[in-house]
């Protein structure tokens, strides 16, 4: 890991990683690294679960998910927020080989020494957004911007 960043207990949600020093905007922090498993694999080892609201599951394109539950780093415990200042910015593989993207996360802004690393995760569920899912995803990020759930809006569909 970077001397810029480091790990410790958060008050939006159980571990968080922190600015170690200030970092400037567009600074790359790290690279969300775990398990490369499909699709179809993640639904496998995973489809039983009780649904929690907390995953170390990132897509990584079409063919891969990230699973950092496996040989993850400490960019599985950067927490959502309605307001980040980090994005997961997607990288494609020069020679389109799905199993070589990568997933970063980058600075959106100048962030504060001892501030906590946030972004966005971007739910999408297909399923109705319940209240129930939605207590179920509930976002504690403490910003203005809060909209109280880690699910993204439903885009209309096309006609």
């Amino acid at each position: 890991m970077s001397d810029l960043i480091v790990t410790r207990r958060s008050r939006i949600h159980g571990n968080g990683v922190f600015a170690a020093a200030n970092i400037k905007k567009g600074t790359r922090l790290i690279q969300y690294k775990g398990q490369l498993r499909t699709h179809k694999e993640v639904d496998r080892v995973y489809g039983d679960e009780t649904e929690t609201g907390h995953t170390f599951l990132f897509t990584l394109n079409d063919t891969y998910v990230i699973d950092a539950n496996v040989h993850g780093n400490d960019a599985r415990w950067i927490n959502h927020s309605c307001d980040p200042n980090c994005e997961a910015e997607h990288v494609e593989d020069e020679d389109e080989d799905p199993a070589r993207d990568a997933i970063f996360i980058d600075a959106l802004r100048d962030i504060a020494e001892g501030e906590e690393l946030t972004y966005n995760y971007g739910i999408v569920l297909d399923e109705a957004h319940t209240p129930q899912m939605k207590k179920l995803w509930a976002c504690h990020c403490g910003s203005k911007k809060c909209t109280g759930t880690m699910l993204q809006p439903k885009r209309p569909k096309k006609k």
